[in-house]
């Protein structure tokens, strides 16, 4: 019996600059966009999202910290307001469009310069008990 392995899911990373600066600094924003993004991706939301404003060691570290918890794993929001800066990620074990993603959060927050990253994680998950390979000499 020939065993289907396929990887746990894409890891959608998108460090953004020049935004819309309201937007990015706005809790109530972060909010809605973060509690309406798991529909609009096809997504599952398990718990309603969780958005804070941030005040860290460092003062103009300050900004908006969101998650939103998915069946599928989850979405993050970080902004540096005072440096004009924002991260998000998307990972999910369900494959979704990630040009889609990108261009609803860089439209969104109308960001003017994006750095993304995509990474397929989990390139050996058994998708079932009897798909695991037990490992030999692991490594970190």
């Amino acid at each position: 019996m020939t065993m289907v392995r396929s990887e746990f899911g894409p890891h959608l990373m998108l460090d953004c600059r020049g935004c819309n600066l309201e937007k990015i600094s706005n809790l109530e924003f972060v909010f809605k966009f973060l509690n309406e993004l798991p529909d609009r991706i096809g997504m599952t939301k398990i718990t309603q999202p969780y958005v804070f404003p941030y005040e860290g060691l460092i003062p103009e570290d300050k900004g908006i910290t969101g998650t939103v918890i998915i069946a599928e794993s989850h979405i993050t929001f970080h902004s540096f307001i005072d440096k004009d800066y924002f991260f998000f990620d998307v990972f999910s074990c369900k494959h979704f469009d990630v040009d889609a993603v990108a261009k609803i959060v860089t439209e969104t927050f109308e960001v003017k310069h994006v750095d993304r990253h995509e990474a397929t994680r989990g390139l050996d998950f058994p998708r079932s008990l009897e798909e695991r390979v037990p490992l030999v000499g692991a490594t970190v």
